[in-house]
């Protein structure tokens, strides 16, 4: 392992001699034949033979040579010690480069370098709201959630080459329409996997009203509140992803609906993400910072009236929010963005048979 050792350090030192034998070429001379020594004996212990052993003595023999003529004694000991040092910088060797590959893998699949806290990579490709996995306690609780993360890496790489659509989101279940049938100008499908809650979910939304997104394909919007530790990512994501889906339902369930009942959803969402109170502050900012649960409530609720719906069937979409139908299509669809399409933010966009992770923005 001494041989090994000397070869990785020889790699590292090898970068500062290259700059030093710009001045001095002898420098990098001497450099070299050790060098080469060290691949040379490297290169034997990857075919499994054995390393040559004046090298490994030329190791040991300069960092001990002082020892011993001073303190024969501790040459054995600091020997070992040597033995163990090179063990070491082998195994975090090793080990760093195993964590660059999955590093690199992960932010190649998922676009970002840490597949259980997305927030926590600074190498994060997309701008999003990260759905970090819960916390781990205990050596053996890491150690299976790095395996655990290997095999998501290694699932998740035919979503790079998969080409998506509706067959995707066969089972989700209530999905609202962002856009009228009429104003589309050909058939495209899409689907906005969104956070109520989510300011990058805002600023995409508007990004699409900007352009022609919604002209250009016929958008689905699935609901997606993140959890946390505590509970919800943003304070009432909850409550919200419950109006809404309750709102879908209602529509679904209606045996004599209008054109309106199925933009209801709609409605909310475009007056969440792009307007503002009395007071002129964005209606998000509220719905995160300020407002209560029965607030929240409250609120949609007088928008439902604004946009034409009665006030018994306003009773009825409140009282849709606690049902068995609502909590399990709010789980059905959660694991569909899960299992399915493995998103590790939100916003996560379904168009042109592509996955897209984070902010739309063109």
């Amino acid at each position: 392992m001494v041989c090994v050792a000397a070869f990785i350090i020889l790699c590292l030192v090898g970068i500062v001699v290259a700059f030093l034998s710009i001045f001095k070429r002898e420098i990098g001379k001497k450099y070299l034949a050790v060098f080469k020594k060290a691949w040379h004996c490297v290169f034997k212990k990857i075919r499994l033979q054995k390393c040559d052993t004046n090298f490994k003595d030329d190791v040991k023999n300069t960092i001990l040579k002082k020892v011993i003529l001073k303190r024969p004694k501790l040459v054995k000991p600091i020997s070992i010690i040597i033995e163990i040092v090179s063990v070491l910088i082998v195994l975090i060797t090793v080990w760093s480069i195993v964590i660059a590959i999955k590093s690199l893998l992960a932010l190649w699949v998922f676009g970002t370098c840490n597949v259980s806290k997305p927030s926590a990579c600074s190498l994060n490709s997309t701008e999003g709201c990260s759905i970090d996995a819960s916390e781990t306690h205990g050596f053996f609780d890491q150690i299976g959630r790095s395996i655990g993360e290997w095999g998501e890496i290694f699932g998740a790489i035919p979503d790079r080459m998969k080409s998506w659509g509706e067959n995707d989101f066969k089972d989700a279940k209530h999905l609202s329409i962002l856009n009228p049938q009429d104003s589309m100008t050909n058939n495209n499908v899409a689907y906005d996997i969104i956070d109520p809650g989510c300011v990058v979910c805002m600023k995409s939304y508007r990004n699409q009203l900007k352009t022609d997104f919604f002209k250009n394909h016929k958008t689905y919007v699935l609901i997606y509140p993140i959890k946390n530790e505590d509970g919800y990512r943003f304070k009432n994501s909850k409550v919200a992803t419950e109006f809404l889906v309750a709102v879908q339902v209602y529509a679904d369930q209606k045996e004599s609906k209008s054109e309106n009942d199925n933009f209801l959803a709609q409605k909310i969402i475009t007056r969440l993400f792009t307007e503002k109170d009395e007071k002129g502050i964005d209606w998000q900012v509220q719905l995160n910072n300020n407002l209560s649960e029965q607030e929240v409530v409250d609120l949609f609720s007088k928008w439902l009236k604004e946009f034409g719906v009665k006030d018994e069937d306003i009773n009825k979409i409140k009282e849709l929010m606690n049902s068995e139908e609502v909590a399990n299509t709010i789980e059905n669809n959660k694991k569909i963005v899960d299992d399915v399409i493995h998103a590790k933010s939100i916003p996560t966009l379904i168009y042109d048979n592509k996955k897209h992770s984070g902010l739309y923005e063109k």
